[in-house]
């Protein structure tokens, strides 16, 4: 059990260090790693990586408060969209188990051009800059993201970035925002989970162990990450955000395909 946590650990980290600058807990990466080479079962790898999302999330979150990124009106509406829609999720997880392979197929088939899409405006930016979204839009996003977030155990920020910085924003706006809503809704997906699995059947509650162990990991990264975050220009944080999107979908749609 010892060498699963020091490598959960040393995941964890590794991965808050490099997703933290760009508003990425790191979970939707953590979470091949758990079902592949940690083992753990579905549906319990769900509530574990939002284990890992609510021991890592302060590590970066203190940092943005010390420097007041998270008094914008975005963090707000990020997080009346996301808290509903993880608990949602959560439910439709336990009882209706939607699969997994359509979940990474649609995932892959948004992140894949988006990311590519941001990468390139990084390089040749727009000669006039885009209209930012309205607050229906933000409102709508971070529900549907939250519902997609509980059924899959990912705070949402991997999606939620991209599409943001894709509809005009800075990533030093987003990123704070994005972790925020991340923190709070995986504590709301975590409790529900753990409530949920006093009443079903299965695998359900979260590996607590290891659970902690890569959020320790990751408290450490994502608080580097974020300290790391104001030295980058924004065009680097968009290059980032743009491959970390592109790496995802295709690592999602290539499991997608072997299944």
């Amino acid at each position: 059990m010892m060498p699963e946590l020091l490598f959960g650990f040393a995941a964890g980290a590794s991965i808050a260090v490099v997703t933290a600058p760009v508003g990425v807990s790191g979970a939707v990466f953590l979470l091949p790693a758990q079902l592949s080479l940690l083992n753990v079962p579905n549906p319990a790898v769900t509530p574990t990586n939002l284990l890992f999302n609510v021991v890592a999330g302060p590590g970066a979150l203190v940092r943005h408060h010390r420097q007041g990124n998270l008094t914008g009106p975005l963090t707000r509406l990020l997080v009346a969209g996301t808290l509903p829609g993880v608990v949602a999720g959560a439910v439709i997880r336990v009882f209706a188990v939607p699969g997994p392979v359509v979940f990474r197929l649609l995932v892959g088939l948004l992140l894949l051009p988006l990311g590519v899409w941001l990468c390139v405006r990084a390089l040749r930016p727009a000669r006039r800059r885009a209209g930012r979204p309205s607050t229906r839009f933000v409102t709508g996003l971070a529900l549907a993201v939250g519902t997609v977030g509980g059924v899959y155990g990912i705070g949402g920020g991997s999606i939620i970035g991209p599409v943001l910085v894709g509809r005009g924003m800075p990533v030093s706006e987003v990123a704070p925002a994005a972790l925020a809503s991340t923190f709070l809704t995986s504590v709301a997906g975590a409790a529900t989970y753990a409530v949920l699995s006093l009443t079903a059947h299965g695998d359900i509650a979260p590996h607590w162990t290891l659970g902690v162990a890569c959020g320790l990991g990751g408290l450490i990264g994502g608080y580097a990450g974020a300290r790391l975050q104001p030295r980058l220009p924004e065009t680097a944080l968009k290059i980032a955000l743009g491959l970390s999107a592109t790496v995802l979908a295709v690592l999602y749609l290539v499991q997608a395909a072997a299944i």
